[in-house]
């Protein structure tokens, strides 16, 4: 498929860990950018490949302003990732496609709300999150379940507990797959929490983002418990 390309600014960059940037882009005020919460975007990148855009989601919620996020994972072996880590600073001009793709948050939002994520994976469910409550839609609980291998890789972390704090509705569950002494949350990997949390089978959508394993074995599971296909959406990784 073709793309059309306009150059935009990087204007931040964040380690939030030691394989996981942010980076903040911004479109040029004469070219309106507008994107739905859970969308992604094309990077075209001047890399030695047959292929040299990349899809990334966006980490941020619309907010009319020609500016956007993306959570980025370091991939050592990756042409893609390897030109962002060494050669992209602030300033830089990139080239960005219009924002594409159909993974978006179903309207009204009249059931529970369950995001299931790994990784950088909760890019595209924390734009839903947070495009629901800046534009206050209205809805019921939700349930942000978050799998990673440690703690130090719970990204978003200090925000998701905030909001937390702030919306009683909103149960944000990270789960780690590793041994984390300390830790006293979930444990495991995150099918198991789902399953629990909607043992009695009611009413749900569940929006799904991470590497196809695990994209699969959730469709697979949510599937026996019952939840039909237009009631599970998803995004793959990989």
């Amino acid at each position: 498929m073709a793309y059309t390309y306009q150059e935009c600014e990087v204007t931040g960059i964040l380690n939030e860990t030691d394989v996981v940037r942010r980076y903040t882009f911004h479109v040029p005020d004469s070219k309106p950018f507008t994107f739905k919460a859970g969308q992604f975007v094309m990077l075209d990148l001047p890399i030695k490949s047959k292929y040299t855009n990349r899809s990334y989601s966006i980490a941020s919620a619309p907010k009319g302003d020609n500016s956007f996020e993306l959570v980025i994972v370091l991939k050592p072996q990756g042409l893609g990732t390897t030109f962002l880590w060494e050669n992209v600073t602030v300033g830089m001009k990139m080239k960005v496609s219009k924002a594409l793709g159909k993974f978006h948050l179903r309207t009204p939002v009249d059931t529970d709300i369950c995001f299931i994520c790994t990784g950088t994976g909760i890019a595209p469910l924390r734009s839903m999150l947070i495009d629901i409550y800046q534009q206050n839609i209205p809805h019921k609980n939700i349930y942000m379940v978050f799998g990673n291998r440690w703690e130090k890789d719970i990204l978003y972390r200090e925000e998701m507990e905030g909001l937390e704090k702030i919306h009683p509705e909103l149960k944000f569950i990270p789960v780690l797959s590793r041994e984390n002494p300390g830790w006293n949350g979930k444990q495991g990997y995150v099918h198991p929490v789902y399953e629990e949390l909607f043992a009695d089978h009611r009413p749900a959508y569940f929006y799904i983002c991470g590497w196809r394993d695990m994209l699969h074995e959730a469709r697979t599971r949510l599937s026996a418990m019952g939840y039909r296909s237009e009631q599970i959406r998803f995004e793959s990784f990989d």
